[in-house]
């Protein structure tokens, strides 16, 4: 049995079934991103990152600064997360989208230049600077 991430709550309780598969689609994928973002929050703070654990458990006002570490984090990691499985929503194979065929890479053409005209070049390069 493989699981079906673009419909995941096929078989769960009728609310959720009722609901576009999209939406569906979001609310897994944000679950997953905010479970992610509890265990990057506790790693940070039972890791003592930055001191970030010492400050939540000894200042006042820790605990809403952790709660909103984790809110703001799982804000990022269900963003990503949703973006990541909607971005790959079309790919069957995983070959990627087509690609245009390449175009030549233009060669600069020969241009014959006579004594004269290569002189003028000269003079004019002095005068503004350049040889």
């Amino acid at each position: 049995m493989s699981l079906d991430l673009t419909n995941p709550f096929r078989r769960r309780p009728a609310r959720l079934a009722a609901l576009p598969r999209i939406v569906r689609l979001y609310i897994l994928n944000a679950g997953i991103g905010f479970v992610l973002s509890a265990v990057f929050t506790a790693a940070v703070l039972t890791l003592n990152i930055a001191n970030i654990g010492h400050l939540v458990t000894h200042v006042d006002g820790g605990l809403l600064a952790a709660v909103v570490f984790f809110v703001l984090n799982g804000i990022v990691f269900a963003s990503v997360q949703t973006g990541i499985v909607v971005m790959t929503l079309g790919s069957d194979n995983g070959s990627g989208g087509r690609r245009a065929p390449r175009r030549p890479t233009p060669e600069p053409l020969p241009v014959r230049v006579t004594a004269s005209e290569a002189s003028r070049r000269g003079q004019a390069g002095a005068r503004s600077g350049r040889t």
